[in-house]
């Protein structure tokens, strides 16, 4: 929050005038009774953060489905037409439909419970104490303490606490790439600045939630708390929508259909029994309703909400194996679906480590190989290993070697990981420097004994160093861009020899400063003049004068190595990628090129050229192109809505606090969790553990795994249950033909009540679970990602579902016909034997029908033995069948009598049609799909 009036624009005015405007003195800052004030009349330096969603309203939450819904009724039903019936006994039906509904939301509440606290593990302290000037004193102060018009004191290591207008800066720079995408540190000055500038080019200001990475500087603070560019940025995060996932979407789609569809079976049911048979009792009223309430149960899939979030929290199980935590467990699916993926550049597609590629000396160049700071990598020659030996590794370790004494960086392993402290570009030095070998030989012989430190003014940095092998000889090593250092040096050394810099030199030198910089590279250069002193020089810029140019290096901040390979896998799989960064749009473009994002010459689309198009003309450009760079929050949340406009479904991968909306509007937003910011993970569906763009892809496959399995379990159960109702319906129908009508023209069900329950208990549960474990049974890589507007549950999917439950009900009705008296086959056998084998039939039909749901074409017998959990699933409930059958409780229970052996024999023969009818549709399938092919 702010206190002040100051304008909204400080960097355009006088520091002084901006101290002015918010009652504070540069040199004195406040007085520690009117910071008090402010801070009780603002209120605390904080984000405000969105209130907790109570656990008994998150548990709710998971009520909250189509399905869920459709399942209630059913239970109210059960319960209803049970206590019609008499209240004898338990509701069986509808406690265990109850079950099921509450054992569904407690896994899913469990398992996002688990997903919040491991993202809550990830996150790490912020700066929780700044330096202020109150009273003319510094003071140590919490970072919440902090009002505007407080004077920060900031040196090297600090995190910005508030927006601040700086008032003196020496040698400031400043990691913004949390908040711009900028992956170099910027030079801070305090000059005013004037017209109209970008967030990254404001140079007077620092910025809430940055870090000092070189140099000190006062600062008069401009706006604390949400008022500060991170607090905007929050702002815009909470107004931004989430919307439902595709998943999300299409289970509420099925679970209306199948509402609309349960509803109608049961009503057509009824009044087809009461058209054919009549009522003639009480009886048969409360038949025919039990009749409903069981067709109600078979054409609803209890199983599948609770499937559904097994599968999915089995899904984030493995995810999180992989470094991959997913927030939300319909999220799994959506990165399957994805079909673009905008990642920010900075820490994402590259290391985030500033890393010098190329020395170029008088002599020659030298590629540098490696990323990051880890100090592995060699220092090549036209792709040979440059030796000690040569005279260009000698001009190297004299450039290297003097980019690490005019340095303030340090470099130190910290539990298996390379930590810099300071400025990135210096360390950039001291990590190739590693690499050649000569650190030992650079410490032993140079001691430091002065520094000229950097100016925005000069641009220079220098740095005065005793040499222990040349006694009386004090050398003065300069850095600094390549053009200004030019115009200090008068000679050049050349190999082992010092010649006059001419003009041709300083043509060849800036000509390779160009052909650098249009690779991307940032160029640094490194000159030296050796003085003999009887006393102790001057420590003053007059020293940065007449020096001998050594040579200049190339910097860039890499991609990282398995990124590109990710980016083609991405590829392959038709998942657009898109880079949106704040970076430069030479280095945008570069690292696109490098990664397979950009494989031609186009140049990255700047965000001033975004804002200059109008929406068709944005939309056009957001269609085509697949690079972005000096681009602000805005563009990025306006690019990933064009996208979604567009018909794609986005995934947004970043790090920094400039992600954050972005990745709260995308389909799945996917934050870093090592290297991203509270407000990015919170914004995120998914944190990435170990901050690698290559997880992304492990994930999309993932996400197709768990796609194709969903719609395994989908096909079976759907087309089981249909099975069901069509035998019920048709039994009822055909009951004269089959024999099932008795004489005095009583209504006789096929199959009773408990006993369609025992099949979805037996069927609808482990079968269809262990199917949600398939094995990848495809390459899901080598599809492109399914439209929008493509179904789970498509049209081939439906008539395959409709067919396979027509041969599980012929195949009942037709073991029943056959050991009933009369029907179309004479047989001797009770109405209860008949029923038994029926019953028997279609639940091993059911379970045939596992292998055969395992893919809408390929055969059933491809990796057959693959699913272990699949077969133990088909054997236990085999057993329960065969105890149902035999056991003489639960005869009573379930109104059923022993089969011998040969009715066995029967049962399983006409059960296993659903196998071989279903292989041969498959069979013309592939067929079809050959022969359109082959059109093609």
């Amino acid at each position: 929050m702010e206190t002040s009036t100051a304008e909204s624009a400080p960097w355009l005015r006088d520091a002084g005038a901006v101290a002015a405007a918010l009652g504070t003195d540069p040199s004195s800052g406040l007085a520690v009774d009117e910071a008090s004030s402010r801070l009780a009349a603002v209120g605390p330096n904080e984000l405000l953060a969105v209130a907790p969603v109570p656990a008994w309203r998150r548990f709710l939450r998971h009520f909250r489905d189509p399905l869920i819904y459709l399942l209630l009724a059913a239970i109210m039903v059960s319960f209803a037409a049970w206590v019609f019936e008499g209240a004898e006994g338990w509701p069986f039906d509808a406690i265990v439909i109850a079950v099921v509904v509450v054992l569904n939301a407690v896994l899913g509440f469990a398992q996002q419970a688990r997903a919040e606290r491991a993202v809550e593990a990830l996150k790490r302290l912020s700066a929780t104490v700044a330096t202020v000037v109150r009273d003319g004193e510094q003071v140590v102060v919490p970072t919440r303490d902090i009002v505007a018009g407080d004077v920060l004191l900031l040196a090297e290591g600090d995190t910005v606490p508030a927006d601040a207008r700086l008032v003196s800066a020496a040698a400031l720079k400043v990691i913004e790439a949390s908040l711009t995408g900028e992956s170099e540190a910027v030079l801070k000055d305090a000059t005013t600045l004037s017209g109209a500038t970008g967030l990254g080019d404001r140079t007077n200001m620092v910025w809430s939630g940055t870090a000092v990475a070189q140099g000190v500087g006062r600062a008069v603070v401009t706006a604390t708390g949400m008022a500060t560019e991170m607090g905007r940025i929050a702002d815009l995060l909470h107004a931004t929508r989430e919307q439902p996932t595709p998943l999300q979407r299409e289970i509420a789609r099925v679970g209306r259909m199948l509402g609309v569809a349960v509803v109608t079976i049961a009503v057509v049911v009824m009044v087809t029994v009461l058209l054919f048979f009549g009522v003639h009792s009480v009886d048969d009223v409360v038949t025919t309703l039990l009749l409903g309430v069981s067709l109600a149960v078979a054409a609803v899939p209890e199983g599948l909400p609770a499937v559904l979030s097994v599968v999915l929290a089995l899904g984030v199980q493995r995810m999180a194996a992989h470094n991959a935590i997913v927030k939300q467990l319909s999220s799994v699916e959506t990165l399957g679906s994805a079909s673009v993926v905008c990642s920010d550049k900075t820490g994402t597609l590259t290391k985030g480590e500033m890393t010098i590629g190329r020395v170029v000396t008088p002599l020659g160049e030298v590629e540098v190989t490696g990323a990051g700071y880890r100090p592995v990598g060699e220092l090549l020659r036209r792709g040979t290993t440059l030796q000690a030996d040569d005279p260009l590794w000698r001009a190297t370790a004299e450039v290297l070697t003097g980019g690490c004494l005019a340095n303030n960086a340090t470099l130190q392993e910290q539990d298996g990981e390379w930590v810099v402290q300071g400025d990135p570009t210096e360390a950039s030095f001291l990590v190739a420097e590693a690499k050649l070998g000569t650190q030992d030989r650079r410490t032993r012989r140079f001691t430091r004994v002065a520094e000229i430190p950097f100016t925005s003014e000069r641009k220079l940095m220098s740095s005065l160093h005793t040499d222990a092998s040349r006694a009386g000889m004090i050398a003065v090593v300069t850095k600094g861009a390549p053009d200004v250092l030019l115009g200090q040096c008068t000679r050049i050394r050349v190999g082992d020899t010092v010649e006059r810099l001419d003009d041709r030199w300083r043509a060849a030198v800036l000509a390779d400063v160009e052909r650098l910089s249009g690779e991307a590279f940032r160029t640094l250069a490194v000159a030296y003049l050796p003085l003999e002193v009887t006393e102790p020089p001057p420590v003053d810029e007059s020293l940065e004068q007449g020096l001998v140019y050594a040579g200049m290096v190339g910097i860039i901040d890499p991609p990282r190595p398995e990124a590109a390979a990710a980016v083609a896998e991405a590829h392959r799989a038709g998942v657009r990628v898109v880079m949106i960064t704040g970076d430069h749009p030479r280095t945008a473009a570069r690292i696109a090129r490098d990664l397979g994002i950009s494989p031609g010459e186009v140049a990255a689309v700047s965000g001033t050229e975004l804002d200059a198009l109008d929406d068709d003309g944005f939309r056009e450009v957001v269609r085509r192109r697949n690079v972005y760079a000096r681009v602000t929050p805005h563009h990025k949340l306006r690019i990933v809505d064009a996208l979604q406009a567009d018909g794609q479904v986005v995934a947004m991968t970043g790090d920094g606090v400039n992600d954050a909306p972005a990745l709260k509007s995308a389909d799945i937003g996917v934050a870093m969790g090592r290297g991203g910011t509270e407000v990015t993970k919170e914004a995120a569906k998914m944190v990435l553990a170990d901050d690698n763009f290559a997880t992304i892809v492990r994930a999309v496959r993932e996400g197709r795994d768990i796609f194709l399995n969903i719609k395994k379990f989908l096909r079976y159960l759907l087309s089981s249950n249909i099975g069901e109702v069509l035998t019920v319906f048709l039994g009822v129908v055909l009951a004269g033909v089959i024999g099932l009508a008795h004489a005095d023209g009583a209504l006789v069900l096929p199959l009773l009540a408990t006993q369609i329950l025992w099949i979805n208990l037996l069927t609808d549960s482990a079968p269809a679970l262990a199917m949600g474990l398939d094995a990848e049974t495809e390459d899901v890589m080598s599809r492109p990602p399914r439209t929008v507007d493509e179904r789970v549950i498509d049209r081939r999917m439906w008539v395959g579902v409709l067919f396979v439950g027509l041969v599980m009900a012929a195949a009942t009705l037709a073991a029943i016909d056959l050991l009933l008296p009369g029907g179309l086959v004479e047989g001797t056998q009770s109405l209860a034997t008949a029923r038994t084998a029926g019953f028997t039939v279609l639940v091993l039909a059911q379970l045939f029908n596992a292998f055969n749901a395992r893919s809408e074409t390929g055969t059933a017998f491809h990796r057959l033995l693959s699913n272990r959990w699949l077969w133990g699933a088909v054997a236990v409930s085999t057993v329960l069948q065969v105890a149902v059958v035999h056991v003489p409780v639960l005869n009573e229970a379930f109104g059923t009598e022993p089969l011998s052996l040969r009715q066995w024999a029967l049962c399983v023969g006409l059960a296993s049609t659903v196998l071989w009818a279903s292989e041969l549709r498959k069979l013309v399938l592939r067929a079809l799909a050959r022969r359109r092919s082959g059109r093609r």
